[in-house]
């Protein structure tokens, strides 16, 4: 049933092509394949049944596989099992494969760039505010953004260069950088001071107020950006981004 004629009608068959091969390298290389296949089936949100479904296998090779009761998968098993997971997504309207093809599209990795998008027209920083249940700490210069980027706080403060910590902007400083996994919110506002100019808007998510760093709000005043810190689950807040775009 897997087919590489299926498509996504906004992605192109490169871009495609790019995030296969990105999946099938991580696969290959990973020192557990079987759980690295479990996390990207997992991440694109399809069962076990559903990919052996399309794959047309029992779903139990599909758990063997993840399991590590069987062997590790070869380079051909490993393609025909990106490529399922690929049409599924494509049959299902593409969303996955819109949202790691934009990410790997910026240069980057999804366990560093958890979301990036670009809004067809400008939204109010507020209204990005009330979506995640965010409480503001101190309001920038601007009122509204033309996009965000959902950026892990630590792979991005340790693994990516001043360079790189600019391509986070996409295509526009007009936009949110929201950082998840934080505790205190110094490193990545540190982090941004190297970077010119700064966004409309800096979402700290996984903080409270009162435990926020103390300078948070002076800095965000001198830099002119609004700050705000969020505590929804991670898994409530994407959707809510999502649906903003």
């Amino acid at each position: 049933m897997c087919d590489n004629d299926r498509g996504d009608a906004t992605v192109s068959d490169g871009a495609r092509a790019e995030l296969a091969n990105r999946i099938a390298g991580e696969i290959t290389l990973s020192a557990e394949p079987g759980a690295t296949i479990r996390k990207w089936r997992t991440d694109f949100d399809i069962s076990q049944t559903d990919l052996a479904a399309e794959l047309d296998v029992s779903a139990s090779v599909i758990s063997d596989y993840e399991s590590g009761r069987r062997e590790s998968p070869g380079i051909g098993v490993v393609s025909r099992i990106v490529t399922g997971l690929l049409a599924v997504d494509a049959d299902r309207g593409g969303a996955h494969i819109r949202h790691h093809a934009r990410i790997l599209s910026a240069g980057f990795e999804s366990d560093i760039v958890e979301d990036l998008r670009e809004y067809p027209t400008a939204q109010p920083i507020d209204a990005l505010v009330d979506a995640i249940d965010a409480t503001v700490v101190a309001t920038g210069a601007h009122s509204a953004i033309s996009g965000h980027t959902v950026i892990n706080s630590i792979e991005a403060i340790t693994r990516l260069s001043s360079e790189e910590f600019y391509r986070l902007y996409g295509q526009s400083t007009s936009r949110a950088l929201i950082f998840t996994g934080v505790t205190r919110g110094e490193s990545p506002l540190v982090a941004l001071r190297v970077v010119t100019p700064t966004p409309h808007a800096v979402i700290l998510h996984g903080v409270d107020p009162d435990a926020l760093w103390p300078h948070a709000a002076e800095l965000a005043a001198i830099d002119g950006y609004t700050l705000a810190v969020s505590t929804m689950p991670t898994d409530a807040m994407l959707p809510a981004l999502q649906a903003l775009g």
